[in-house]
């Protein structure tokens, strides 16, 4: 009996002992959870992060606007430069030679509209000429006229008188002749007269067309000038265009153009890469992008340098779609088959150039990027409270 009793006591208390323990790890259990929900409500909810994540930048390409041979190359990939500073040089013999085709153009059509204007007054001087060349016909043609009345006249007279042998046959050929001879004078002086009034036309219409040459002009803003000039300084623009020059501060890369290699317009030689000016392109799942806008903080480390630098940049933008929008092969198919995949949507953030000068970064290289969505939450609240104070104001 004694036994029995010592038995169930010894089971009691390792019930006892038991149901302790299972209530401690209950405890444990429930606090964890409760510490879990407090963690993620209070503080976690409010980050989204991505390790898909990679730095990027505006590459500048660097490609000629004329073409030529090369005749220097100043730089090799991964050499840093300067905005500013000689990348290539393309020979400029032949844009000098343009040059001074093009001078030359333009001092001969600064000469040519010279003799224009110069020749405007010879034209006006020919005209006045040509008016009294006019009246000096007009008077011959009346006098020519008047000696044509007057030999007909005679000629009349003597006809008439010829019956009654008043007139002897000598004296009516000399009428004769002298109508002949005013009748070839008068088509002479209006021969005359209408080749002075073609002449008189001939210079008024030269004086037209030169005057359309210069009308509302100088020499300098003459259109066959202001042409030349053009061509003029289109030349200078294309010889100061063989010396290629970097147009930013970054490091070169992908250079493909040699020593003495034939170059064409647009034809792509290197590139250079502004790395104090660079970005990220962070793609975030959709599911994750409710809370985020444009202004929030960012938390970022790059796998170059690990957990050891941390890089603090802003959500700068979106990106217009998500990667599956531009890709080359769309979703659908022809089969009518179709699987919903999250997407991912490019999300731009701006780093801060003093830790990139510090710890700089080269484009693809990969990051991990955490947002803080309480940041913008913040700053729409502050720009909400600084509205009714401006309107105040």
């Amino acid at each position: 009996m004694s036994e029995n009793n010592t038995s169930s006591a010894a089971d009691a208390l390792v019930k006892k002992r038991r149901n302790a323990r299972l209530a401690t790890l209950g405890g444990v259990v429930v606090l964890a959870a409760v510490g879990a929900t407090a963690y993620w409500k209070l503080h976690a909810s409010h980050f989204v992060s991505t390790d898909n994540a990679y730095a990027a930048a505006e590459v500048a390409q660097i490609t000629p606007a004329v073409g030529g041979t090369v005749l220097e190359v100043h730089v090799r990939d991964t050499q840093a430069v300067k905005k500013g500073d000689v990348l290539l040089v393309i020979d400029p013999t032949d844009a000098q030679l343009a040059v001074a085709q093009a001078t030359a153009e333009l001092d001969r059509a600064t000469r040519r509209v010279k003799s224009y204007i110069a020749n405007d007054t010879n034209l006006s001087a020919q005209i006045s000429a040509r008016e009294a060349d006019a009246q000096r016909a007009s008077a011959q043609l009346a006098a020519a006229q008047a000696d044509f009345e007057r030999a007909k006249v005679d000629l009349q007279r003597r006809q008439a008188l010829v019956a009654s042998g008043s007139v002897s046959g000598d004296e009516l050929t000399r009428a004769k002749n002298g109508f002949d001879a005013a009748t070839a004078q008068l088509a002479a002086a209006k021969a005359a007269a209408a080749q002075v009034t073609a002449n008189q036309r001939s210079a008024i219409a030269a004086k037209e067309a030169n005057a359309a040459l210069i009308s509302n002009s100088t020499v300098d803003s003459n259109p066959e000038v202001a042409a030349a000039r053009a061509r003029l300084d289109q030349a200078k623009v294309d010889l100061a265009r063989t010396v290629l020059r970097a147009p930013l501060d970054g490091v070169v890369a992908k250079r493909m153009v040699q020593l003495g290699q034939r170059v064409q317009p647009g034809m792509p030689l290197m590139a250079v890469v502004p790395v104090n000016d660079m970005y990220v392109d962070a793609n975030f799942k959709e599911v994750q992008l409710e809370k985020v806008r444009v202004g929030q903080s960012v938390t970022l480390h790059a796998d170059i340098y690990g957990k050891n630098v941390t890089y603090h940049g802003v959500v700068e933008g979106f990106s217009g779609g998500s990667g599956s929008a531009f890709s080359a092969i769309p979703a659908q198919n022809a089969t009518g088959n179709w699987i919903k995949v999250v997407q991912r949507l490019p999300v731009r953030v701006k780093l801060d150039p003093a830790e990139l000068q510090a710890n700089p970064l080269k484009v693809g290289l990969s990051m991990r990027a955490e947002i803080d969505t309480r940041t913008g939450d913040k700053q729409a609240t502050a720009a909400a409270a600084e509205v009714p104070r401006t309107a105040a104001n």
